[in-house]
Order: C-alpha cells, then structure tokens, then sequence
C-alpha cells in the first residue's frame, strides 16, 4: 500500500488527468484527429489508449483502475467519462461504463443514490 504522501501525489496525479480527460470529451462529436491525439495522450497516463480500452474486458478495467490506486470518485469519473465517449458514434463503452458503476456500488460498502442512478441510466442506453 502506498504510504499517505504518495497516496496524496497519485491522487493528485489522477485527478488531473480525469479533469483533462474530462475537458476533451466535452466538444461536438466526431473527435477531430487533434482531440483524438490529445485522448490518446491521456489515456497512456493510465497506461491506455483507444485500442486497448475497447479490447480491456471489463474485470480488467477496473483491475487496472484499482492497481492504479483510483479511489470511489475517481473511478466514477472515470465511468462518466466512458458514457461521454459513448455519444460518439465509433465508441461503446456503456458496458465498461456500467461495470464500474456496479463495481463501486457493491465494493464500496456504501449505497448511493448517485451511483444507483448511473447504473440505471447505463442500463437504459445500452438497451
């Protein structure tokens, strides 16, 4: 386990990744090639890229969230972040979306509403 100074810094390190993540999805859809760099760039933070996103199963995402020390926030972020790339239309990603909403609401020990919503929104826009 990371002692509480690297904790800090990793969080900090995630958390500003997400939020860049964050910036990049919020433009009109299809991504440009520039925005779609830019994606690529920040997913290798995490040791990802387009490619291996869609082909990581499920388990293994959030395998991979979790050895990355992503905390209950972060990984939802990171699920909303997923159903954002999902509007465009060469992204599915509702299924990663909603394992990680289903992952944090069973391994979080804590009901959320919040939480509870996402997975039922997830639901809906798979189907």
């Amino acid at each position: 386990m990371l002692n509480k100074g690297l904790r800090d810094e990793e969080k900090i390190r995630i958390d500003n990744v997400l939020k860049t993540l964050r910036t990049l999805i919020f433009v009109p859809y299809p991504l440009n090639a520039t925005q779609e760099t830019n994606l690529e760039n920040q997913l290798k933070e995490f040791g990802l890229n387009i490619k291996t996103l869609v082909s990581y199963s499920n388990d293994e995402l959030i395998t991979l969230m979790m050895r990355l020390h992503f905390d209950w926030e972060q990984l939802e972020e990171f699920g909303d972040i997923l159903l954002e790339l999902s509007k465009a239309e060469n992204y599915h990603f509702e299924d990663k979306a909603l394992a990680i909403y289903q992952y944090i609401q069973a391994e979080s020990k804590v009901f959320s509403f919040g939480i509870n919503s996402k997975i039922a929104s997830a639901k809906a826009k798979k189907q």
